[in-house]
Protein backbone atom coordinates (compact mmCIF):
# COMPACT_ATOMS: atom_id res chain seq x y z
CA UNK A 1 0.00 0.00 0.00
CA UNK A 2 1.19 3.50 -0.86
CA UNK A 3 0.32 4.78 2.62
CA UNK A 4 3.09 2.80 4.27
CA UNK A 5 5.80 4.62 2.31
CA UNK A 6 5.43 8.08 3.86
CA UNK A 7 5.45 10.95 1.36
CA UNK A 8 5.21 9.83 -2.26
CA UNK A 9 5.67 11.62 -5.58
CA UNK A 10 5.39 10.26 -9.09
CA UNK A 11 8.13 11.36 -11.46
CA UNK A 12 7.34 11.92 -15.12
CA UNK A 13 10.14 12.43 -17.63
CA UNK A 14 11.90 15.10 -15.55
CA UNK A 15 11.04 17.81 -18.06
CA UNK A 16 9.65 20.41 -15.63
CA UNK A 17 11.75 23.38 -14.55
CA UNK A 18 10.14 23.47 -11.08
CA UNK A 19 10.41 21.17 -8.08
CA UNK A 20 6.85 19.94 -8.66
CA UNK A 21 7.89 16.25 -8.58
CA UNK A 22 10.67 16.48 -5.97
CA UNK A 23 10.36 14.74 -2.62
CA UNK A 24 12.37 13.62 0.38
CA UNK A 25 10.11 10.57 0.54
CA UNK A 26 9.53 7.89 -2.11
CA UNK A 27 9.68 8.77 -5.80
CA UNK A 28 7.89 6.47 -8.23
CA UNK A 29 9.14 5.97 -11.78
CA UNK A 30 6.37 4.77 -14.10
CA UNK A 31 8.38 4.83 -17.33
CA UNK A 32 7.80 1.10 -17.89
CA UNK A 33 4.04 1.68 -17.76
CA UNK A 34 3.93 2.92 -21.33
CA UNK A 35 1.33 0.78 -23.09
CA UNK A 36 -1.80 1.64 -25.00
CA UNK A 37 -4.43 -0.24 -22.98
CA UNK A 38 -7.53 0.09 -25.13
CA UNK A 39 -9.01 1.84 -28.14
CA UNK A 40 -12.75 2.44 -28.32
CA UNK A 41 -13.41 4.52 -31.42
CA UNK A 42 -11.75 7.87 -30.71
CA UNK A 43 -11.27 7.13 -26.98
CA UNK A 44 -7.81 5.79 -26.18
CA UNK A 45 -6.73 4.66 -22.72
CA UNK A 46 -2.99 4.65 -22.05
CA UNK A 47 -0.76 3.93 -19.10
CA UNK A 48 0.59 6.90 -17.20
CA UNK A 49 4.24 6.48 -18.14
CA UNK A 50 3.89 6.71 -21.92
CA UNK A 51 5.65 9.74 -23.36
CA UNK A 52 4.09 11.99 -25.98
CA UNK A 53 6.96 10.95 -28.26
CA UNK A 54 5.91 7.30 -27.87
CA UNK A 55 2.21 8.08 -28.04
CA UNK A 56 2.27 9.89 -31.40
CA UNK A 57 3.39 6.90 -33.52
CA UNK A 58 1.22 4.52 -31.46
CA UNK A 59 -1.86 6.60 -32.27
CA UNK A 60 -0.85 7.06 -35.91
CA UNK A 61 -0.62 3.28 -36.32
CA UNK A 62 -4.29 3.17 -35.30
CA UNK A 63 -5.31 6.01 -37.62
CA UNK A 64 -5.58 8.51 -34.76
CA UNK A 65 -3.79 11.58 -33.37
CA UNK A 66 -3.87 13.98 -30.46
CA UNK A 67 -6.03 16.98 -31.33
CA UNK A 68 -3.18 19.32 -30.40
CA UNK A 69 0.15 19.12 -28.58
CA UNK A 70 3.13 21.21 -27.61
CA UNK A 71 6.36 21.91 -29.42
CA UNK A 72 8.42 19.34 -27.51
CA UNK A 73 7.44 15.73 -26.81
CA UNK A 74 9.67 13.97 -24.21
CA UNK A 75 7.11 14.50 -21.41
CA UNK A 76 4.94 11.67 -20.15
CA UNK A 77 1.30 12.21 -21.00
CA UNK A 78 0.45 12.47 -17.30
CA UNK A 79 3.24 14.96 -16.63
CA UNK A 80 2.00 17.07 -19.52
CA UNK A 81 -1.64 17.13 -18.50
CA UNK A 82 -0.87 17.53 -14.80
CA UNK A 83 0.94 20.80 -15.47
CA UNK A 84 -1.54 22.14 -18.10
CA UNK A 85 1.00 21.79 -20.91
CA UNK A 86 -0.33 23.18 -24.19
CA UNK A 87 0.36 23.78 -27.85
CA UNK A 88 -0.93 26.73 -29.81
CA UNK A 89 -4.10 27.53 -31.76
CA UNK A 90 -6.97 29.86 -31.04
CA UNK A 91 -9.54 27.09 -31.57
CA UNK A 92 -7.68 24.41 -29.60
CA UNK A 93 -7.46 24.00 -25.83
CA UNK A 94 -4.49 22.53 -23.97
CA UNK A 95 -3.66 18.81 -23.88
CA UNK A 96 -5.58 18.13 -20.66
CA UNK A 97 -8.82 19.21 -22.33
CA UNK A 98 -8.63 16.01 -24.38
CA UNK A 99 -8.81 13.86 -21.22
CA UNK A 100 -12.14 12.14 -20.56
CA UNK A 101 -11.03 9.94 -17.67
CA UNK A 102 -8.24 9.66 -15.11
CA UNK A 103 -7.45 6.60 -12.99
CA UNK A 104 -5.81 7.61 -9.70
CA UNK A 105 -4.32 5.29 -7.09
CA UNK A 106 -4.82 6.82 -3.64
CA UNK A 107 -2.61 6.47 -0.59
CA UNK A 108 -4.80 3.57 0.58
CA UNK A 109 -4.11 1.69 -2.64
CA UNK A 110 -7.58 2.21 -4.07
CA UNK A 111 -7.95 2.83 -7.82
CA UNK A 112 -10.40 5.69 -8.29
CA UNK A 113 -11.88 6.65 -11.65
CA UNK A 114 -12.33 10.41 -12.20
CA UNK A 115 -14.79 10.75 -15.06
CA UNK A 116 -17.21 13.61 -14.42
CA UNK A 117 -17.87 16.84 -12.56
CA UNK A 118 -15.24 18.47 -10.38
CA UNK A 119 -13.46 15.13 -9.99
CA UNK A 120 -12.59 15.07 -13.70
CA UNK A 121 -11.95 18.82 -13.86
CA UNK A 122 -9.49 18.43 -10.97
CA UNK A 123 -7.90 15.28 -12.39
CA UNK A 124 -7.18 16.88 -15.76
CA UNK A 125 -4.65 19.29 -14.19
CA UNK A 126 -3.82 17.73 -10.83
CA UNK A 127 -0.22 18.87 -10.12
CA UNK A 128 0.29 15.33 -8.77
CA UNK A 129 -1.69 16.34 -5.68
CA UNK A 130 -4.56 13.85 -5.87
CA UNK A 131 -2.66 10.56 -5.99
CA UNK A 132 -0.62 8.46 -8.40
CA UNK A 133 -2.19 8.56 -11.86
CA UNK A 134 -1.96 5.10 -13.40
CA UNK A 135 -3.93 5.63 -16.64
CA UNK A 136 -5.71 8.30 -18.63
CA UNK A 137 -8.35 8.17 -21.36
CA UNK A 138 -7.90 10.62 -24.21
CA UNK A 139 -10.39 11.83 -26.80
CA UNK A 140 -8.40 11.59 -30.02
CA UNK A 141 -9.15 12.61 -33.61
CA UNK A 142 -8.56 10.96 -36.99
CA UNK A 143 -4.92 11.19 -38.03
CA UNK A 144 -4.03 14.30 -40.01
CA UNK A 145 -1.02 16.14 -41.37
CA UNK A 146 0.26 19.64 -40.82
CA UNK A 147 1.75 22.05 -43.31
CA UNK A 148 3.86 24.49 -41.31
CA UNK A 149 5.60 27.56 -42.69
CA UNK A 150 8.35 29.19 -40.62
CA UNK A 151 9.04 32.71 -41.82
CA UNK A 152 10.70 35.87 -40.46
CA UNK A 153 8.65 39.07 -40.64
CA UNK A 154 8.81 42.61 -39.23
CA UNK A 155 7.67 42.44 -35.62
CA UNK A 156 5.43 45.50 -35.88
CA UNK A 157 3.51 43.94 -38.76
CA UNK A 158 3.13 40.64 -36.92
CA UNK A 159 1.86 42.26 -33.73
CA UNK A 160 -0.61 44.46 -35.65
CA UNK A 161 -2.08 41.36 -37.31
CA UNK A 162 -1.82 39.05 -34.29
CA UNK A 163 -5.53 38.66 -33.50
CA UNK A 164 -6.41 38.24 -37.17
CA UNK A 165 -3.78 35.53 -37.63
CA UNK A 166 -4.85 33.71 -34.48
CA UNK A 167 -8.42 33.65 -35.80
CA UNK A 168 -7.50 32.71 -39.37
CA UNK A 169 -4.75 30.12 -38.89
CA UNK A 170 -5.15 26.69 -37.32
CA UNK A 171 -1.98 27.17 -35.31
CA UNK A 172 0.06 30.34 -34.97
CA UNK A 173 3.00 31.28 -32.77
CA UNK A 174 5.92 33.64 -32.88
CA UNK A 175 9.42 34.03 -31.49
CA UNK A 176 11.23 37.33 -31.06
CA UNK A 177 14.82 37.91 -29.97
CA UNK A 178 15.27 40.82 -27.55
CA UNK A 179 17.05 43.86 -29.05
CA UNK A 180 15.51 43.14 -32.48
CA UNK A 181 12.25 44.01 -34.23
CA UNK A 182 11.95 40.84 -36.29
CA UNK A 183 9.65 37.93 -35.44
CA UNK A 184 9.99 34.33 -36.54
CA UNK A 185 6.40 33.23 -37.25
CA UNK A 186 5.25 29.61 -37.31
CA UNK A 187 1.96 29.21 -39.17
CA UNK A 188 0.36 25.78 -39.46
CA UNK A 189 -2.51 24.43 -41.53
CA UNK A 190 -4.14 21.07 -40.80
CA UNK A 191 -4.32 19.09 -44.04
CA UNK A 192 -4.64 15.66 -45.62
CA UNK A 193 -2.10 16.42 -48.34
CA UNK A 194 0.61 13.83 -48.88
CA UNK A 195 3.66 14.33 -46.62
CA UNK A 196 6.69 16.03 -48.10
CA UNK A 197 9.54 15.17 -45.77
CA UNK A 198 12.93 16.80 -45.93
CA UNK A 199 15.81 14.45 -46.62
CA UNK A 200 17.76 13.19 -43.64
CA UNK A 201 20.82 15.28 -44.48
CA UNK A 202 18.79 18.44 -45.07
CA UNK A 203 16.79 17.84 -41.90
CA UNK A 204 19.97 17.31 -39.88
CA UNK A 205 21.56 20.47 -41.23
CA UNK A 206 18.47 22.61 -40.60
CA UNK A 207 17.33 21.23 -37.23
CA UNK A 208 20.59 20.46 -35.49
CA UNK A 209 23.30 22.48 -37.21
CA UNK A 210 21.40 25.67 -38.04
CA UNK A 211 18.54 25.98 -35.55
CA UNK A 212 20.14 24.34 -32.51
CA UNK A 213 23.83 24.65 -33.38
CA UNK A 214 23.71 28.33 -34.28
CA UNK A 215 21.65 29.16 -31.20
CA UNK A 216 23.99 27.18 -28.94
CA UNK A 217 27.03 29.00 -30.31
CA UNK A 218 25.31 32.38 -29.99
CA UNK A 219 24.28 31.66 -26.40
CA UNK A 220 27.79 30.58 -25.44
CA UNK A 221 29.22 33.74 -26.93
CA UNK A 222 26.60 35.77 -25.09
CA UNK A 223 27.41 34.10 -21.80
CA UNK A 224 31.11 34.85 -22.32
CA UNK A 225 30.53 38.41 -23.61
CA UNK A 226 27.16 39.65 -22.23
CA UNK A 227 27.57 43.16 -23.60
CA UNK A 228 27.59 41.75 -27.13
CA UNK A 229 24.23 39.99 -26.86
CA UNK A 230 22.30 42.73 -28.72
CA UNK A 231 24.59 42.46 -31.75
CA UNK A 232 24.63 38.65 -31.52
CA UNK A 233 20.81 38.59 -31.53
CA UNK A 234 20.67 40.88 -34.55
CA UNK A 235 23.10 38.59 -36.38
CA UNK A 236 20.92 35.55 -35.63
CA UNK A 237 17.85 37.36 -36.91
CA UNK A 238 19.56 38.24 -40.18
CA UNK A 239 20.31 34.54 -40.68
CA UNK A 240 16.68 33.44 -40.30
CA UNK A 241 15.00 32.19 -43.47
CA UNK A 242 11.78 30.61 -44.67
CA UNK A 243 11.24 26.87 -44.15
CA UNK A 244 8.34 24.49 -44.75
CA UNK A 245 7.26 21.24 -43.08
CA UNK A 246 4.54 18.87 -44.29
CA UNK A 247 4.18 15.64 -42.36
CA UNK A 248 2.12 13.72 -39.83
CA UNK A 249 0.92 15.99 -37.04
CA UNK A 250 3.04 14.46 -34.28
CA UNK A 251 6.19 14.93 -36.37
CA UNK A 252 5.53 18.59 -37.14
CA UNK A 253 4.28 19.70 -33.73
CA UNK A 254 7.46 18.62 -31.95
CA UNK A 255 10.81 20.30 -32.56
CA UNK A 256 14.18 18.96 -31.52
CA UNK A 257 15.67 21.10 -28.76
CA UNK A 258 19.28 20.49 -27.78
CA UNK A 259 20.15 23.91 -26.32
CA UNK A 260 19.77 23.90 -22.51
CA UNK A 261 17.94 26.72 -20.76
CA UNK A 262 15.53 27.54 -17.96
CA UNK A 263 12.08 28.98 -18.57
CA UNK A 264 9.14 30.92 -17.16
CA UNK A 265 5.79 31.11 -18.95
CA UNK A 266 2.64 33.05 -18.11
CA UNK A 267 -0.92 32.65 -19.35
CA UNK A 268 -2.79 35.93 -19.87
CA UNK A 269 -6.17 36.97 -21.22
CA UNK A 270 -5.50 36.90 -24.96
CA UNK A 271 -6.37 40.59 -25.40
CA UNK A 272 -3.40 41.60 -23.21
CA UNK A 273 -0.80 39.32 -24.81
CA UNK A 274 0.80 41.78 -27.22
CA UNK A 275 0.90 44.61 -24.69
CA UNK A 276 2.61 42.32 -22.19
CA UNK A 277 5.13 41.15 -24.80
CA UNK A 278 6.04 44.73 -25.71
CA UNK A 279 6.54 45.55 -22.03
CA UNK A 280 8.89 42.57 -21.60
CA UNK A 281 10.93 43.58 -24.64
CA UNK A 282 11.13 47.14 -23.32
CA UNK A 283 12.16 45.85 -19.89
CA UNK A 284 15.07 43.92 -21.37
CA UNK A 285 16.31 46.91 -23.36
CA UNK A 286 15.79 49.44 -20.57
CA UNK A 287 17.78 47.38 -18.07
CA UNK A 288 20.22 46.11 -20.71
CA UNK A 289 19.58 42.56 -19.53
CA UNK A 290 21.78 39.86 -21.09
CA UNK A 291 18.99 37.87 -22.74
CA UNK A 292 20.03 35.96 -25.83
CA UNK A 293 17.09 33.55 -25.94
CA UNK A 294 13.97 34.42 -27.93
CA UNK A 295 10.63 35.12 -26.26
CA UNK A 296 7.84 32.78 -27.39
CA UNK A 297 4.16 33.68 -27.83
CA UNK A 298 1.36 31.13 -28.25
CA UNK A 299 -2.41 30.96 -27.76
CA UNK A 300 -5.05 28.49 -26.58
CA UNK A 301 -8.82 28.22 -26.35
CA UNK A 302 -10.58 28.27 -22.96
CA UNK A 303 -11.21 25.06 -21.04
CA UNK A 304 -12.82 24.06 -17.75
CA UNK A 305 -10.10 22.22 -15.81
CA UNK A 306 -10.08 23.76 -12.33
CA UNK A 307 -6.37 24.58 -12.33
CA UNK A 308 -5.85 25.00 -16.06
CA UNK A 309 -3.95 28.13 -16.97
CA UNK A 310 -6.58 28.69 -19.69
CA UNK A 311 -9.56 28.11 -17.38
CA UNK A 312 -12.52 30.13 -18.60
CA UNK A 313 -10.69 32.50 -20.93
CA UNK A 314 -9.11 32.69 -24.37
CA UNK A 315 -5.45 32.71 -23.48
CA UNK A 316 -2.17 34.05 -24.75
CA UNK A 317 1.10 32.64 -23.43
CA UNK A 318 4.34 34.60 -23.09
CA UNK A 319 7.40 32.46 -22.36
CA UNK A 320 10.80 33.85 -21.39
CA UNK A 321 14.04 31.89 -21.20
CA UNK A 322 17.62 32.18 -20.04
CA UNK A 323 20.58 30.13 -21.22
CA UNK A 324 22.11 27.62 -18.83
CA UNK A 325 24.71 28.97 -16.43
CA UNK A 326 23.41 32.54 -16.62
CA UNK A 327 21.60 34.45 -13.88
CA UNK A 328 17.85 34.39 -14.48
CA UNK A 329 16.02 35.31 -11.29
CA UNK A 330 16.17 39.08 -11.64
CA UNK A 331 14.79 38.82 -15.20
CA UNK A 332 12.09 36.33 -14.28
CA UNK A 333 10.92 38.29 -11.23
CA UNK A 334 10.68 41.47 -13.28
CA UNK A 335 8.67 39.66 -15.97
CA UNK A 336 6.45 38.12 -13.32
CA UNK A 337 5.67 41.59 -11.93
CA UNK A 338 4.40 42.56 -15.39
CA UNK A 339 2.30 39.41 -15.69
CA UNK A 340 0.78 39.98 -12.25
CA UNK A 341 -0.85 43.15 -13.56
CA UNK A 342 -2.86 41.08 -16.05
CA UNK A 343 -3.89 38.35 -13.65
CA UNK A 344 -1.27 36.07 -15.19
CA UNK A 345 -1.27 32.39 -14.34
CA UNK A 346 2.14 30.66 -14.30
CA UNK A 347 2.77 27.41 -16.12
CA UNK A 348 2.82 24.83 -13.32
CA UNK A 349 5.92 23.10 -14.71
CA UNK A 350 8.00 26.23 -15.30
CA UNK A 351 9.68 28.66 -12.93
CA UNK A 352 7.60 31.14 -10.99
CA UNK A 353 7.49 32.71 -7.53
CA UNK A 354 3.77 32.59 -6.75
CA UNK A 355 2.14 31.17 -3.62
CA UNK A 356 -1.36 30.01 -2.75
CA UNK A 357 -2.11 33.50 -1.42
CA UNK A 358 -1.41 35.10 -4.80
CA UNK A 359 -2.87 32.29 -6.93
CA UNK A 360 -6.24 31.62 -5.30
CA UNK A 361 -7.98 34.67 -6.76
CA UNK A 362 -6.70 33.86 -10.28
CA UNK A 363 -8.44 30.48 -10.41
CA UNK A 364 -12.23 30.40 -9.97
CA UNK A 365 -11.95 26.65 -9.36
CA UNK A 366 -9.15 26.85 -6.79
CA UNK A 367 -11.28 25.97 -3.76
CA UNK A 368 -13.14 23.31 -5.74
CA UNK A 369 -9.80 21.66 -6.48
CA UNK A 370 -8.85 21.73 -2.80
CA UNK A 371 -12.14 20.03 -1.93
CA UNK A 372 -11.38 17.15 -4.33
CA UNK A 373 -7.88 16.92 -2.92
CA UNK A 374 -9.19 16.80 0.65
CA UNK A 375 -11.32 13.80 -0.28
CA UNK A 376 -8.69 11.87 -2.26
CA UNK A 377 -5.57 12.68 -0.25
CA UNK A 378 -6.74 13.86 3.19
CA UNK A 379 -3.44 12.94 4.88
CA UNK A 380 -1.32 14.67 2.21
CA UNK A 381 0.72 11.59 1.28
CA UNK A 382 1.34 13.14 -2.13
CA UNK A 383 2.35 16.56 -0.84
CA UNK A 384 5.77 18.17 -1.21
CA UNK A 385 7.32 21.62 -0.76
CA UNK A 386 6.03 22.82 -4.14
CA UNK A 387 2.44 21.87 -3.40
CA UNK A 388 2.61 23.46 0.04
CA UNK A 389 3.71 26.68 -1.62
CA UNK A 390 1.14 26.81 -4.42
CA UNK A 391 -1.85 25.13 -2.76
CA UNK A 392 -1.32 26.18 0.86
Amino acid sequence: MVASAGRVKVAGAGHSFTDIACTDGMMLDLSRMNRVLSVDGALVTVEAGITIRELGPALAARGLALENQGDVDPQTITGAISTATHGTGGAFANISSQVTGVRVVTADGDAVELREGDDLRAGRVSLGALGAISAVTLRCVPAFRIHRVDEPAPLDDVLASFDRRVAADDHFELFVFPYTRTALTLTSERTHRKPRRAGLVKSFLRDLMLENGALELACRLGRRFPSRIPSINRTLVRAMSRAEHLDASHRVYANRRTVRFTEMEYALPQEHTIEALERVLALVERRRLPIGFPIEVRVAAPDDALLSTAHGRATGYVAVHQYRGMEFESYFRAVEAIMDEYGGRPHWGKRHYQTAASLRSRYPGFDGFLAVRDRLDPNRKFENDYLRRVLG
